[in-house]
């Protein structure tokens, strides 16, 4: 039972919202979540140095996206 334990701690871990965007990877996959739905999905392109801008390469829509988080999303690693 210890194991089934840490893999769904780890799971729940990994949908974790990211709260300091600075510390993400560019090509590390995101997803965008607002009002408690996923917007959008995508691979990380750029972050600004202050954390509080992203762009992403989007699966959806193969275009760009920009992320403010003074709007309030939720980025989560997927």
């Amino acid at each position: 039972m210890k194991a089934r334990g840490a893999v769904l701690s780890r799971r729940f871990a990994y949908q974790a919202p990211v709260e300091d965007w600075a510390e993400l990877a560019v090509g590390e996959a995101v997803e965008i979540v607002r009002h408690a739905q996923v917007v959008a999905r995508g691979t990380v392109e750029e972050v600004s140095l202050s954390g509080g801008v992203l762009w992403i390469q989007s699966q959806d829509t193969q275009g760009h996206e920009q992320c403010l988080k003074s709007d309030g999303v939720i980025v989560r690693r997927s």
